[in-house]
C-alpha cells in the first residue's frame, strides 16, 4: 500500500471521526483506532474508499507502542499520527480524584507521548511525518472544572515543542490542535449546548469540520514544528471561571 497512511486515536466517534473523514475525502488510507466501539469502527471504515482498524487501550502504554510499532511494518507511507483520544471525566481543584487523575495522565498525555515517540522512531514517509496532538483552549483560558483532564492536556501541549526540538528530524512536524466547545459533553441538553458553544469571542459555534480541516492543513507541513492552533472562534482570548457547561446551565 503506498497511499498516504494516517492513524487517528478515537478515530471512530466525535472529532477523530470528522478528521478520518476529511482524511479519506482526500484519498489517504486512513487507520481507524478504537477501545470498545468496534461497530462503529468497522462500519465506518466499511463506508470509506480506503480504511483499516485498530483496537487498544490507550490506557496500557506497552500495548500502545506496540501497535504503533506493528504498524509501522505495515505501512510504507505512514505520514500522520493524530492523538484524538481522551477521556474527560470532572474532579474537583479542592480534592483531586487519584482514579480519575490517573486515567486522564495515561490517556490523555503518557500514552500519546510514548506513541508520538515510537511513531518517530519506527514510521517509515519519505515526504516526512507528522503528529498532531489534539489539546484543548483550556491551555489559554483555564478554569478549575475537570480539573485531571486539564492538567494531563497542559501536559501532553509541553511535549509539543520538547517533541519538535529533540525527537524530530529536519522533515518531521509535531502540532498541537487545541479545539474550543465544539460537540455536546455529558448531560448536556440541546438548549444548553447552543448556548456553552457560543461563549467565545465571535459568538458562533466552531464545528467538527474546522478541527479536521486545520488537521489537513498542518500536514502539509507550511507552519514551524511545535506550533499550535488554536480553532474555537476565540474562546482562548476570554477568561471564563467555569466551564462552559456550567456556564450555560446556570444562564451566564
Amino acid at each position: 500500500m503506498n497511499t498516504p497512511t494516517i492513524l487517528v486515536t478515537g478515530g471512530a466517534a466525535r472529532i477523530g471521526a470528522q478528521i478520518v473523514r476529511r482524511f479519506a475525502e482526500e484519498g489517504w488510507h486512513v487507520i481507524i483506532h478504537y477501545r470498545s466501539s468496534s461497530c462503529d469502527a468497522d462500519a465506518m471504515a466499511a463506508s470509506l474508499p480506503s480504511a483499516s482498524t485498530v483496537k487498544c487501550d490507550l490506557d496500557d502504554g506497552d500495548a500502545a507502542v506496540a501497535m504503533i510499532e506493528q504498524l509501522a511494518t505495515k505501512h510504507p507511507d505512514w505520514r500522520v499520527l493524530v492523538n484524538s483520544a481522551a477521556v474527560f471525566e470532572p474532579d474537583s481543584v479542592t480534592a483531586l480524584a487519584p482514579t480519575t487523575n490517573r486515567l486522564a495522565m495515561q490517556v490523555n498525555a503518557i500514552t500519546p507521548t510514548r506513541m508520538a515517540q515510537a511513531f518517530l522512531t519506527a514510521a517509515r514517509s519519505s515526504r516526512g511525518r507528522c503528529v498532531i496532538n489534539i489539546t484543548d483552549m483550556k491551555l489559554e483560558n483555564p478554569n478549575p472544572d475537570f480539573f485531571s483532564y486539564t492538567m494531563a492536556k497542559h501536559a501532553l501541549n509541553a511535549t509539543i515543542p520538547m517533541l519538535a526540538m529533540g525527537a524530530a528530524k529536519e522533515e518531521d512536524r509535531i502540532y498541537g490542535i487545541a479545539p474550543g466547545a465544539i460537540l455536546a459533553s455529558h448531560d448536556q441538553t440541546q438548549e444548553e449546548t447552543e448556548t456553552s458553544h457560543r461563549l467565545n469571542l465571535l459568538d458562533r459555534k466552531t464545528s467538527a469540520d474546522e478541527i479536521a480541516d486545520a488537521a489537513f492543513f498542518l500536514v502539509q507541513g507550511h507552519l514551524r514544528s511545535g506550533s499550535t492552533l488554536f480553532i474555537d472562534s476565540g474562546q482562548h482570548m476570554l477568561s471564563q471561571d467555569r466551564d462552559v457547561i456550567y456556564l450555560a446551565r446556570e444562564g451566564a
